[in-house]
């Protein structure tokens, strides 16, 4: 045995020593050296241009400042991101060790998207139909935990700076207008009341003051009520008159001015910004008209399924009247906002008790479900994933909109559920935010794709799962799988072909029962967020696709858990990456 293990050392002796084995050796370390010399440049960079981000991650002179997002800013940032995509370029060219290789081609990724989108003027486009630079104070002060002193006195610095903030954006938006490159007017109109609803009382200034609840208990009454008062100062010499001056600027001078049409395409190079963003939310090479066709595809099979659950309920009578009855009859709304927020949170646990059976590998972070904020709820989606962060003690968030009570039906609240907390959003960010061993901008890496195309994937894993209970509950899933199945039409409808407003809709009136009140805002959505809505049914058709080639090609050896963690286990990624990270993965499960 011992001679045998001598032939064996001494053949891998001879075997490393060739010179061609040696060189390659040594340019797969050197590319290494460089590759993880930009990542940690790139780290730095961003840092330094992310206030928000620094101070998360301790900075406390970030703490007291808001973004800088100046038109020169934006430029050396253009100019920056160029420099380190064309260094990142040369070393995919070079041998990269198997581990390195995801690193790289993530950090490729994101700085080609960084780049694409560069190319334009995005700066003066802000927000979207229910959130944007407006917004951002808000949500701010809702995931910042004020934990020390030094902290309280960040804070206050921080509000000082939000007139700058905000008169930056100003001057962005109005070369925009200007430019013809803005969102058009009905977008406009929703940020204009949202706007006026953030000034029209001091609920602003509660929130602001909010953040001083997680003061440690050691801290003096006086030394608390010091920052309080500081606050309220900012609050009222800086920060209102700020969004006052914020809220005139865009009623008297912004909306007269905005674009009647809804298209991206009918902006100056409009069109070939969504060619970039159609690649870049998909992670494919799909042209426009692709996504439309498979969007129409989808459209088709889902309603031949929905026909068949309406067979089930015993329902006489057509698919519109159907889709009337589950819009208007009282049984399929809650009469409280409490009401709604608990019975999300009842579905919500009830898929916590079922993720062991469905995932070997669990997150740390919790979650908790959570009305969205009164002020911006009205054009508000119906829900969203907030991430949390376990360093900051902040739990994730499944924000449920409680505005409208009549447009939020329960039958569509199981798949809702399941897509923004557990095993959809909350599961997958978490996960992320913990990997190990990776560079951290993968841990806060979001691919629209992946995140978007998993929560799609799990609202029908909740059918395996059990969560639906009624077939008004799968008509609800069906109906939230339609509702991404009509983005692929109407998004591309309304930014490749010239589509109006209400051709848009009727997809989804026509086709789904989403509420009107719904479908209003996700047709604003859309509009105003170009590209956006084509990932989730490319992610989840991929995935799908992915999972039964997994099942028919190991038979026996397939295991839903591993299966699942494995899709999972190195944060998120192009669809290009998780389908060679997948076949993979067959192939080491078939040679065990």
């Amino acid at each position: 045995m011992r001679n045998i293990l001598i032939v064996i050392i001494v053949g891998l002796l001879a075997f490393i020593s060739q010179p061609a084995f040696a060189s390659a050796l040594g340019e797969q370390t050197l590319s290494s050296t460089k590759l993880y010399s930009l990542i940690d440049e790139v780290s730095a960079f961003d840092l330094a241009n992310n206030p928000i981000a620094a101070g998360n991650d301790g900075d406390m002179q970030a703490l007291s400042k808001m973004p800088d997002i100046s038109k020169n800013t934006s430029r050396v940032r253009h100019e920056q991101n160029k420099k380190h995509l064309k260094r990142i370029n040369a070393i995919l060219q070079q041998e990269l060790l198997p581990s390195d290789r995801i690193n790289a081609d993530l950090l490729h990724y994101m700085l080609s998207n960084r780049v694409a989108r560069g190319d334009f003027d995005t700066s003066t486009m802000p927000f979207s139909n229910d959130s944007g630079f407006h917004t951002r104070l808000d949500f701010l002060a809702r995931t910042t935990r004020i934990t020390s002193l030094a902290k309280g006195e960040a804070w206050v610095a921080r509000l000082n700076d939000v007139p700058r903030f905000l008169a930056e954006h100003r001057a962005n938006i109005s070369r925009g207008v200007d430019s013809g490159f803005a969102q058009p007017k009905i977008i406009v109109q929703g940020v204009v009341e949202t706007l006026q609803a953030q000034i029209a009382d001091d609920s602003m200034l509660d929130s602001l003051i909010a953040p001083l609840s997680a003061l440690p208990a050691s801290t003096s009454t006086e030394e608390k009520q010091l920052l309080t008062d500081q606050i309220t100062k900012a609050f009222k010499q800086q920060v209102l008159p700020a969004y006052q001056a914020t809220y005139a600027f865009m009623r008297d001078e912004v909306l007269a001015k905005s674009r009647d049409s809804i298209g991206i395409s009918d902006t100056p190079n409009g069109r070939e910004y969504y060619e970039v963003l159609v690649k870049a939310f998909t992670t494919t090479d799909m042209s426009a008209q692709q996504v439309h066709d498979l969007g129409k595809s989808e459209v088709a099979r889902i309603r031949a399924e929905m026909q068949e659950v309406i067979t089930e309920t015993g329902f006489e009578g057509s698919f519109a009247e159907f889709l009337q009855f589950l819009r208007t009859d009282p049984q399929f709304y809650a009469k409280t906002a409490d009401e709604l927020l608990m019975r999300a949170s009842y579905i919500s646990k009830q898929a916590d008790d079922k993720m062991p059976q469905f995932f070997g590998v669990l997150p740390r972070l919790s979650y908790g479900v959570r009305p969205v904020p009164d002020s911006i709820a009205p054009n508000y989606t119906t829900a969203r994933y907030w991430p949390g962060d376990i360093k900051q003690g902040r739990a994730g968030g499944y924000m449920v909109n409680t505005y409208d009570l009549k447009s939020r039906p329960l039958y569509e609240l199981p798949a809702l559920s399941v897509h923004e907390a557990v095993p959809g959003h909350h599961h997958q960010i978490a996960l992320a935010q913990e990997l190990k061993d990776v560079p951290k901008f993968r841990k806060r890496l979001y691919v629209t794709a992946f995140g978007e195309g998993w929560g799609l994937y799990t609202e029908k894993l909740a059918v395996e799962m059990g969560i639906y209970k009624t077939p008004y509950e799968h008509f609800g899933r069906l109906t939230y799988e339609m509702w991404r199945a009509c983005r692929l039409v109407m998004d591309t409808g309304i930014h490749a072909f010239g589509w109006t407003r209400e051709q848009a809709k009727s997809c989804l009136t026509d086709n789904s029962a989403l509420a009107l009140h719904n479908i209003e805002t996700e047709t604003n959505r859309y509009i105003s967020w170009p590209g956006q809505a084509l990932g989730y049914k490319i992610g989840e058709l991929t995935i799908w696709r992915l999972r039964r080639q997994a099942e028919t090609e190991l038979g026996d050896k397939f295991d839903i858990r591993a299966f699942h963690d494995e899709i999972l286990k190195d944060g998120a990624m192009t669809m290009a990456m998780l389908e060679a990270k997948i076949n993979g993965w067959i192939e080491r499960v078939q040679g065990e």
